[in-house]
């Protein structure tokens, strides 16, 4: 299988990675020249993006729906570049009304569409142990099931096309506002001189539980680093799409809105550029026990 990676950031340059060292047929591809020449100096056959091989699978690794469209859709774009019959897979996080679009056009096209958004950050896309959300026709999956297998440690059919998309939206959400009710109780129980571990202990023992509790928190948080590799910027473009969604769904208004809100509200605190985490840190700065608060 041939598989080219479009977008080499830290998520589609460590698929590459992964894929190429489980012995598939992988070129590179980025618009920047430094993002090609940092993957070619670790061993990847790196191409400019208008002199892509003819492949089996064009994997795009994209920060948003308009740059995904550009690749499909701007001369010479995938829709006249890639051979029939292969099949585009758009790992990122996307508009599922633009992959909508995009995945009728592909299929005219004589082209196989799958959306594949991806979680688990640059160290599961480093360690083949990647969360991915699919939706496209089982036939494409079936097709395709070494490759994501080499990638994932689950991959889930969700739906038809744009399916996977939404699911990630949704599943974005609920991480985005898990940052802030977690990072709300620990700040409580730290006033009350609870120690924010042993809180966090406590929480995961029980059915507050949740990824961000027991992977961000201990992971990127408390230990102060603050580099899981996504950004507060993306963050914000995947809770805007959410909220568009739900919008064109006639959602009744919720906390969906309330979370946006929260997560705008202040644009340089964390700034766009920042670890998602960070959100957490406004919360816990105010954990200072009562009783020091007061002296």
């Amino acid at each position: 299988m041939r598989i080219c990676i479009i977008g080499l950031g830290q998520m589609g340059g460590n698929m590459a990675l992964t894929l190429q060292a489980a012995g598939f047929d992988v070129t590179g591809s980025d618009l920047f020249d430094s993002a090609r020449q940092r993957l070619a100096e670790q061993g990847l056959t790196v191409a400019a993006p208008d002199e892509l091989p003819p492949c089996d699978v064009y994997l795009l690794s994209l920060p948003t729906s308009a740059q995904v469209r550009e690749v499909i859709e701007t001369a010479p774009g995938l829709l006249g570049l890639a051979p029939k019959g292969s099949v585009i897979v758009d790992t990122s996080t996307s508009d599922p009304v633009v992959s909508r679009e995009l995945a009728a056009k592909v299929g005219a096209a004589g082209l196989a569409w799958l959306d594949a958004p991806v979680s688990g950050g640059p160290k599961g896309a480093a360690t083949g142990r990647l969360g991915m959300l699919l939706g496209g026709e089982t036939a494409t999956i079936e097709r395709l099931a070494p490759m994501l297998e080499a990638m994932s440690a689950r991959y889930t059919h969700v739906g038809g096309p744009g399916s996977g998309h939404v699911v990630k939206l949704a599943n974005n959400y609920l991480c985005a506002a898990h940052l802030l009710t977690t990072a709300e109780a620990v700040a409580m129980a730290a006033r009350a001189g609870v120690d924010p571990a042993a809180c966090l202990a406590g929480l995961n023992s029980g059915s507050g539980r949740s990824a961000v509790s027991e992977v961000n928190f201990p992971e990127w948080i408390l230990s102060g680093r603050f580099d899981s590799g996504f950004t507060t910027g993306l963050m914000r473009k995947d809770l805007r799409l959410a909220r568009d969604a739900a919008e064109r769904l006639d959602m009744p208004p919720g906390l969906l809105q309330t979370v946006v809100e929260a997560w705008h509200a202040d644009p340089e605190h964390p700034a766009n550029g920042d670890d998602f985490n960070r959100i957490a840190g406004a919360l816990l700065a105010a954990a200072t026990p009562a009783e020091e608060s007061a002296s």
